[in-house]
């Protein structure tokens, strides 16, 4: 299964300013596969070297080897003989897998980037989110990072056999409408990516059975292997209050207002006490947080405020944590019925985290009430998006939105199941473009926008 991040590490093995690289991500978005299979295909050679500990106590039979030493060239030569083949700069790709369960072997890439800069090595690990925020001898500066995300629509097309239809979305130029047997295909597609959603392992098993009862089956464990994380990482006074967050996404998700309430977590329960949970989960990959801010200013943090949205790292996991059945998509006028649209608004969200170097946030208005479901940041740019589950598009908070903040919205987006038009300064990006959505909006924003931004708007 292709994965678009393999031209971000082609990008990387080429670059003259490469260090050694990070791939973040969540447990089983398949950063070891990608790794893997890119050794295999642009290296000579591929070793490959995993440092999980064995048990709680019991590092793996690697560590010792960095370890004992700062030296790389005297780590690589141990991990060679140990691999029985040679590993060497320029024809090896040294992947070093669940690098956090070995400090040592963090803190030695500042060395592998100072004495021996032309090894291409590449880690990965599951929980590195925490485990770099508890390191304090991060080599700071002397790593590359990229980030693996859930397949995205797209990749999932190209996975499933529909290889030309995904090439033609992402080759789409301009806002014409799409013709109505293509944008049909697309949307018949999209019921079942709403379904199995982007975890590798559940669009293979889709792929090949086409039974959704086992698409169920792979999420239910792959929620289970999760929640086991919860106790093995999290920490025995945290796993009760992680678990608690975690299991509450449905419920947040389904009320009109999305805000996250820690009261929904635990009758009663204030943010001191769950307040690192949700940092927790955040920090593993697990979700998505989305600030509120308080006006489309640049840059975005100095407009945050202490409210905030959370929504799963995955579609098709949200709807196993729900217990709800992929029959529900299976029907266009009920395709995003359940949560009031809450599954429309996660997976614009994950197929927009990939496209932007700046998370979005949303804005409300509390009287009058509206919200704007995302302010994202393109160039210098704050585009505000709107998201409708159906065809109905009528958007009176984008309307408001525009009235108070004219000066600083050359462009608005709204993402619905009407096809691809702009109207005005209305971009209407379907649900299933939303693979292409920063590139739709970056060409459709005013040029003095793309080069030197906007206003920061009115005053409130």
């Amino acid at each position: 299964m292709r994965r678009d991040v393999s031209a971000q590490l082609q990008e990387w093995k080429t670059s003259p300013f490469r260090k050694p690289l990070i791939l973040k991500g969540a447990r089983q978005v398949g950063k070891t596969k990608v790794l893997k299979e890119f050794g295999h295909a642009e290296f000579q050679n591929m070793a490959y070297v995993s440092l999980e500990r064995i048990a709680r106590d019991i590092p793996s039979e690697y560590a010792q080897f960095f370890e004992e030493t700062l030296d790389p060239h005297r780590i690589v030569a141990n991990l060679s003989l140990a691999l029985g083949a040679p590993i060497e700069a320029g024809r090896t790709l040294l992947v070093l897998d669940e690098v956090q369960d070995c400090p040592a072997a963090i803190n030695s890439l500042k060395y592998f980037c100072e004495d021996m800069p032309d090894l291409h090595v590449a880690c990965a690990g599951s929980l590195l989110g925490v485990a770099l925020a508890a390191e304090s001898s991060f080599p700071v500066g002397k790593v590359d990072f990229l980030t693996l995300f859930p397949m995205t629509f797209f990749e999932f097309l190209d996975a499933v056999d529909q290889e030309a239809l995904a090439f033609y979305g992402k080759e789409l130029g301009d806002t014409r409408p799409l013709p109505d047997l293509f944008a049909s295909r697309f949307e018949d597609a999209l019921r079942a990516y709403f379904s199995v959603g982007g975890m590798p392992e559940a669009v293979l098993r889709w792929k090949t059975t086409h039974d959704i009862s086992q698409v169920d089956d792979v999420l239910g464990a792959l929620v289970d292997s999760y929640e086991r994380d919860f106790a093995k990482h999290g920490g025995a006074r945290q796993f009760a209050k992680i678990s608690q967050v975690w299991q509450s996404l449905p419920s947040q998700l389904a009320r009109e207002n999305k805000k996250f309430l820690y009261g929904i977590v635990r009758e009663g329960a204030r943010a001191r006490e769950y307040e690192d949970a949700v940092v927790w989960l955040e920090s593993v990959g697990l979700i998505y947080r989305v600030n509120r801010s308080s006006r489309p200013g640049l840059p975005m943090s100095a407009y945050d405020e202490s409210a905030f949205k959370v929504y799963a790292l995955d579609i098709g996991i949200l709807r196993r944590l729900a217990r709800l059945d992929a029959t529900v998509f299976s029907q266009n006028d009920k395709l995003f019925s359940e949560f009031k649209g809450a599954f429309a608004e996660n997976y614009v969200l994950q197929a927009l985290m990939p496209q932007l170097d700046v998370a979005p946030r949303y804005w409300t208005n509390e009287r009058p009430r509206h919200e704007v479901d995302y302010l994202i940041q393109l160039a210098n740019t704050v585009v505000p998006c709107e998201v409708k589950a159906g065809t109905n598009v009528k958007s009176p908070s984008l309307k408001y939105y525009f009235g108070k903040y004219a000066d600083a919205t050359p462009l608005r987006v709204r993402f619905s199941l009407r096809n691809l038009s702009l109207d005005g300064d209305v971009l209407n990006i379907p649900l299933y473009l939303c693979d292409i959505a920063a590139k739709l909006i970056g060409e459709n924003l005013p040029s003095a926008s793309r080069t030197t931004g906007v206003a920061n708007g009115k005053a409130d």
